[in-house]
């Protein structure tokens, strides 16, 4: 592991016409491996309108099933995770998208 990432979590509440809405983001640091997308992973997401950036690796024990991660001050978002059963790891992909690149303001 020879690198971090900030995963970020993020609560919603309803308002008052019952739509839920992020009230916070709660983030932490954790290492991980930072790995390309393959080209069968391209092309598998590719089919279904993603566009993969990188493959993060982290003990599965330090994800909690976040959706949002920031790597060198920008913000992706989690499309699969992959628990590999050799090992205890888990495999997070990501991607950059619209409303996923603003400036986090996540407290710690």
């Amino acid at each position: 592991m020879d690198s971090v990432i900030e995963l970020i979590q993020t609560t919603y509440t309803q308002d008052q016409d019952g739509v839920h809405q992020p009230s916070s983001n709660m983030s932490r640091q954790v290492y991980c491996q930072v790995g390309p997308i393959t080209r069968a992973e391209f092309s598998a997401a590719g089919r279904n309108g993603l566009n993969p950036s990188y493959v993060f690796t982290v003990f599965a024990t330090d994800y909690q099933g976040e959706q949002t991660v920031n790597f060198n001050g920008l913000t992706y978002s989690v499309y699969r995770t992959y628990r590999r059963p050799e090992d205890d790891y888990i495999e997070i992909y990501v991607e950059r998208k619209g409303g996923t690149n603003a400036p986090q303001n996540a407290s710690r």
